[in-house]
């Protein structure tokens, strides 16, 4: 078994082990002294790296109280962060790269710099907020309740909105409601506005396992973390299954590049003359029977993966199929005994929901342009939202242009990671599958995000300059970085904010209008239909198991015009007709967000609010200033 020798990188400290002595200067700490000494900290190498992080800090907390969330615009949350919080996330900015220049020998100085950029972009919201944050989180929390209020999963009653999906893939839900039983606290709403910032963190480990496989510059390694956690601005890390599929996803795959290698399957890479400079060594190759051990290992792991999400699977086998298409991990056992682990469970567990979408895939394999919209593909109205939808555009563009530069100027970094690169193609193709619900896109770019992180990081932290010949282009190279790393990081960091703050006014909801909505819901007698312009506001399933749910504008434009025209005689002919009592939810944040997602024309909730209030059809019987409450009078008969 070769042994690997790490390489020195650049701003390492590093010395060939026949090399000189570290040269002892004036105050110099001798052997035995302690290494955080007064005169160290006041260095200029050792002062420069944490002294940025003790001013962002100090104008992060001082920009908290500032931030006036109760009073958001069309902006959202981005012109209600004083000048103090964006200034902090430069200075932050700025203290990460100058941590990369100790990154060879104290790599948790650029480590700690990730972390305080998680906790400076997410947390905010957690600890300000007196709500829960985003209702779809508000919607995973009614799931936890449902779990703990009935003590058994039901994968096989019908609930409206496609609801049993969650008792058929509980595993996170769970979870959860084990965790709720061991804090003591009523629900998750205690908590879960922090998983965010959870999730960022849990993966940063996950992610460095991954880069530190295929490179040993642990600038590298480090620009690639901080390039994923401002580019994951997709919204799938707040408290879903979803965010923690995607950990369990990234830690089975991190067992594979590092673990799977076959004997023989290197060749050439085993030399580091073949290798770039950054590159690391390919791990050591296995026997059959140590890979036979690992997919033992594993396989509780993916069993935990299809306990949790239906579509993480999937994406696990795409990557796994793409890895069996190179030499060096060709394991066609590990992606057998994923795949069936992935199909026993759709067809026990997850059969209706599986049998359901196998009858869709006749109308929605090949269609491209369906399966790559966004939503109800509604155009976004408002600054924020606007403003939102291209920065998420830009952020796509540059993170996939700067992999693309990498691709084209780093080959021999390409051929040695050559995997990672293709685990994140290997989910564009599901574009040609099914659009999940519309959420096609932003899976895809998901699941890739990890690699391309690391391939944009490789275009931005350049190889260690050359020796002898040759060596004028990696120095050029290298002064170009020495520019393009820090303005390309701050133009990152700085695109995040609109990306995932933009439509804030959508997210935070007064807790007088969830406190509305949870009385009308506890009220509503069981059997109850609850409607409701779209499902996006608080508590809007409370009770989801004992009530029926329709959200009458979250359908394609097209039919909300009709509906929007008389709603009375859209809706009516499609209520009850059994006597069951109809109430329709109108609430603040509906309307923020059918404007904001383009669901409803300018002015449309407000129309269809006053139509409703006018018709003798409908009685007002709740409301405040956050929202309404309407009852349908049904017709006597005769």
């Amino acid at each position: 078994m070769q042994q690997r020798v790490p390489t020195p990188v650049q701003g390492s400290k590093q010395q060939p082990p026949d090399g000189p002595a570290r040269e002892q200067t004036a105050g110099a700490p001798t052997k035995g002294a302690r290494r955080w000494s007064r005169p160290d900290l006041i260095q200029p190498q050792i002062l420069f790296t944490w002294l940025p992080l003790v001013i962002a800090t100090a104008l992060w907390v001082y920009s908290l109280p500032h931030i006036d969330y109760r009073h958001m615009d069309d902006w959202g949350l981005l012109d209600q962060l004083p000048a103090a919080f964006y200034l902090s996330l430069a200075v932050l900015t700025g203290g990460f790269v100058v941590s990369l220049r100790r990154a060879g020998t104290a790599p948790w100085w650029p480590g700690l710099y990730s972390v305080a950029l998680l906790f400076a972009l997410k947390a905010p919201t957690a600890i300000l907020y007196n709500s829960v944050r985003y209702p779809w989180s508000s919607k995973h929390d009614a799931v936890v309740n449902h779990l703990l209020a009935n003590q058994e999963l039901r994968p096989g009653v019908p609930l409206s909105g496609n609801m049993a999906a969650y008792d058929q893939w509980p595993g996170f839900f769970t979870l959860n409601a084990s965790l709720v039983r061991a804090f003591g606290v009523d629900t998750a709403a205690s908590y879960l506005n922090w998983a965010s910032l959870f999730y960022g963190v849990v993966l940063i480990p996950v992610l460095v396992l991954i880069y530190r496989t295929f490179a040993e510059d642990w600038r590298l390694v480090w620009t690639g973390v901080w390039i994923f956690e401002v580019a994951n601005w997709v919204g799938q890390d707040y408290f879903s299954p979803q965010g923690m599929a995607l950990i369990l996803d990234l830690a089975v795959l991190a067992v594979v590049f590092r673990h799977f290698v076959r004997p023989g399957a290197a060749g050439e890479l085993r030399s580091r003359a073949n290798l770039d400079p950054a590159a690391a060594s390919v791990p050591p190759p296995t026997t059959g029977r140590q890979r036979a051990v690992c997919i033992a290992i594993l396989a509780p792991m993916i069993a935990a993966i299809n306990f949790t999400h239906q579509l993480t699977p999937v994406m696990l086998c795409v990557a796994l199929f793409a890895l069996n298409l190179t030499r060096r991990y060709r394991n066609p056992g590990l992606l057998v005994v994923t795949a069936v682990i992935m199909l026993i469970w759709d067809v026990t567990m997850g059969r209706p929901l599986f049998v359901e979408t196998l009858a869709s895939l006749k109308e929605s394999v090949g269609n491209l342009l369906n399966n790559s919209r966004a939503g109800y593909a509604g155009e976004l109205t408002g600054p924020g939202p606007v403003l939102q939808g291209r920065a998420d555009v830009v952020m796509v563009l540059v993170i996939a242009g700067l992999a693309a530069v990498a691709v084209v100027l780093r080959r021999k970094l390409v051929k040695s990671a050559l995997p990672l690169l293709l685990v994140s193609i290997a989910p564009v193709p599901l574009f040609a599958v099914n659009d999940y619900g519309g959420e096609m896109l932003f899976r895809v770019y998901l699941f890739g995000l990890p690699g391309a992180a690391f391939f944009a990081a490789a275009a931005l932290v350049p190889a260690a300059a050359g020796q002898g010949k040759g060596r004028i282009r990696p120095v050029v190279r290298q002064r170009v970085a020495a520019v393009a790393l820090p303005l390309v990081l701050v133009l990152l960091v700085a695109g995040f904010i609109p990306a995932y703050y933009g439509k804030e006014r959508m997210y935070y909801t007064p807790p007088a209008e969830t406190a509305m909505v949870t009385k009308v819901l506890d009220n509503a007698p069981k059997g109850s239909m609850i409607l409701a312009v779209t499902g996006s506001f608080p508590q809007a399933l409370h009770r989801y198991d004992q009530l029926e749910h329709w959200y009458v504008a979250e359908q394609e434009e097209p039919q909300n015009a009709i509906m929007l025209r008389d709603p009375v005689g859209y809706l009516e002919p499609q209520l009850p007709k059994d006597g069951r009592p109809v109430y329709f939810v109108l609430t603040r944040t509906q309307d923020f967000y059918t404007a904001g997602e383009g669901l409803l024309p300018a002015g449309g909730f407000a129309e269809l609010k006053s139509k409703l209030e006018a018709s003798p059809k409908f009685r007002v019987i709740d409301g405040n200033a956050y929202g309404t409450v309407l009852q349908y009078v049904a017709p006597r008969p005769g």
